[in-house]
C-alpha cells in the first residue's frame, strides 16, 4: 500500500507544481498537456517488460531497483531547466524526457505489487487483497496536493521533487530488507498462516513451486479474457487521469478557486478512492461467492463504471462548486471501485504469470491515461470543459461493456 502511495506521490507532484512551472517557464496549456503525458508514455511502454521481469526474477528485487531509478529521476525534475537536454533541445523537452524516464522506472511497480498480492492473499480474498494497493492511490492523492503545496509555499516547487525522491530511496531500503516474494520465505509467517495462504488450487501451488516458468505469450495474447482486460482498462485509465493531471488546474482556472482551497478540495477524489476501493474489493469477492467468478467480476466492474460515468456527467453540469466537486470526486471513487476487480482478475486468470498479465493490462490503461490530458486539453480549448468531461464519461462506459468479454473462471496457467 505504501509503495503505491509513493508511486502516486512521484507522478502527481508535477500536476500540483505544474501551475508554478507553467508560469515560470512560460509554457502554454497544450505544452503542459504534453509534459503531463510524458510520464504516462514511459510508464505504459515498459509495463510488459516490467511484469515479465517480476514473474521471471521476483517482484522484490525488480521493485527495489525500480524505486531507486524513478526516485533519482524525480530529483532530476527539479533541475530539468539546467540539464544539458535543455541546451540540446528545449526546456520543455528536458522536462518531458526526465518525466518519461520517471515513468520508465515506475512501469514495473503495479505488476510487481499485484504479484505480491497474488502470493499473499487467499483465493477468496483477491478482490479485497488488491484493494489495499488501490487504496494507496487514494491515500497518496489525498496527501500529495497538501504536502506538495505546503513544500512549494515554503521552499519553492523544486524542493518538492527533492523530498519525493529522497522518500523513495528510503522506502527502497526498507522494502529490500523486509519484503519477501512469497510467505514461505518470510520469517514472520508461522505454519498455520502458511497453511491458510496455500489452501488453493493446484495451479496456485505450481506457481509457487516454479516461479521462473517461461511466459506463454501466445496463449495470453490470444485469450479473449486478456483482450477484455486490456480494452476495458484502457477505458478505465482515460477518465481517471483527468484527476491525476488536470483536476487541480481545473479547480484553479475554471472553478476559480484559490491555490490553497484547490489543494484542499483537490484531495476529495482521492479520499473517495481510499474509501471506495476496499468496498469495491469486498463487493467483488461477495459477487464471486454469490454468482461465480465470471458473472461476479463482471457485475462488480459494470456497477462501478456505470456509477462513475453518471457522476462525471452530473458533476460537469453542476453549477455550484462544492456539489460539483463532490459528484466528480464520487465519480473517481467508483472508477477505482471497479478497477480493483480488473487487478483481481489478473490473479484469477493466472497465478503463475500474474505480473505479465497485469503489465499487459496496465499498458493499455496507461495508454488511455497518456491520451487523456492531451485529448482533454484539446476538447477544453475548443469546445469547453463540459464537453471534455462528457467525453471522459462516455469512455468510462466502454470499460463496463468490455468487461463482458472477460471470463475470470478460465485458467491461463500451465496446469
Amino acid at each position: 500500500m505504501f509503495m503505491t502511495f509513493l508511486t502516486y506521490l512521484d507522478r502527481l507532484n508535477l500536476s500540483i507544481a505544474g501551475q508554478s512551472i507553467q508560469n515560470e517557464m512560460g509554457f502554454s496549456t497544450q505544452t503542459m498537456g504534453w509534459l503531463l503525458s510524458a510520464f504516462l508514455l514511459g510508464y505504459a511502454s515498459l509495463q510488459i517488460p516490467g511484469g515479465w521481469l517480476a514473474d521471471r526474477f521476483g517482484a522484490r528485487e525488480v521493485l527495489f531497483a525500480a524505486v531507486l531509478w524513478w526516485s533519482a529521476f524525480t530529483m532530476l525534475t527539479a533541475i530539468a531547466p539546467s540539464l544539458p537536454l535543455a541546451r540540446w533541445f528545449t526546456v520543455a523537452w528536458s522536462f518531458a524526457i526526465v518525466r518519461f524516464l520517471v515513468g520508465v522506472g515506475e512501469a514495473s511497480s503495479q505488476p510487481s505489487i499485484n504479484k505480491i498480492v497474488a502470493a499473499w492473499s487467499g483465493s477468496g480474498q483477491r478482490g479485497f487483497g488488491t484493494s489495499f494497493s488501490i487504496a494507496g492511490i487514494g491515500l497518496s492523492g489525498a496527501a500529495t496536493p497538501v504536502l506538495i503545496a505546503w513544500i512549494m509555499q515554503r521552499w519553492g516547487w523544486r524542493s518538492s521533487f527533492y523530498v519525493a525522491g529522497a522518500a523513495g530511496i528510503a522506502t527502497a531500503i526498507v522494502w529490500r530488507f523486509y519484503v519477501t516474494n512469497r510467505p514461505a520465505e518470510h520469517p514472520g509467517v508461522n505454519a498455520a498462516e502458511l497453511a491458510l495462504l496455500t489452501e488453493r488450487s493446484m495451479s496456485d501451488a505450481t506457481a509457487v513451486a516454479h516461479p521462473a516458468a517461461k511466459t506463454p505469450w501466445k496463449r495470453l495474447l490470444t485469450s479473449r479474457s486478456v483482450a477484455g482486460l486490456a480494452l476495458g482498462y484502457f477505458c478505465q485509465g482515460f477518465p481517471i487521469y483527468f484527476f491525476h493531471t488536470w483536476f487541480f488546474i481545473y479547480l484553479v482556472n475554471i472553478r476559480h478557486l484559490s491555490i490553497s482551497r484547490s489543494s484542499l478540495l483537490g484531495t476529495m477524489p482521492y479520499i473517495a478512492i481510499a474509501a471506495l476501493a476496499p468496498l469495491g474489493g469486498l463487493f467483488s469477492d461477495f459477487a464471486v461467492r454469490r454468482f461465480g467468478k465470471r458473472q461476479g467480476r463482471r457485475l462488480a466492474i459494470a456497477t462501478g463504471m456505470i456509477a462513475s460515468a453518471s457522476l462525471l456527467w452530473l458533476g460537469s453540469n453542476t453549477r455550484g462548486d462544492f456539489p460539483a466537486i463532490l459528484l466528480l470526486a464520487a465519480g473517481a471513487g467508483f472508477n477505482l471501485f471497479a478497477a480493483v476487480s480488473f487487478w483481481a482478475i489478473c490473479i484469477d486468470l493466472t497465478t503463475e504469470f500474474t505480473a505479465s498479465v497485469s503489465g499487459l493490462m496496465n499498458t493499455f490503461g496507461n495508454l488511455g491515461g497518456w491520451l487523456s490530458p492531451i485529448v482533454t486539453a484539446y476538447l477544453a480549448a475548443h469546445y469547453g470543459w463540459n464537453r471534455a468531461l462528457l467525453c471522459a464519461s462516455i469512455v468510462t462506459l466502454g470499460a463496463a461493456l468490455f468487461a463482458f468479454l472477460i471470463r475470470a473462471d478460465e485458467s491461463l496457467d500451465r496446469t
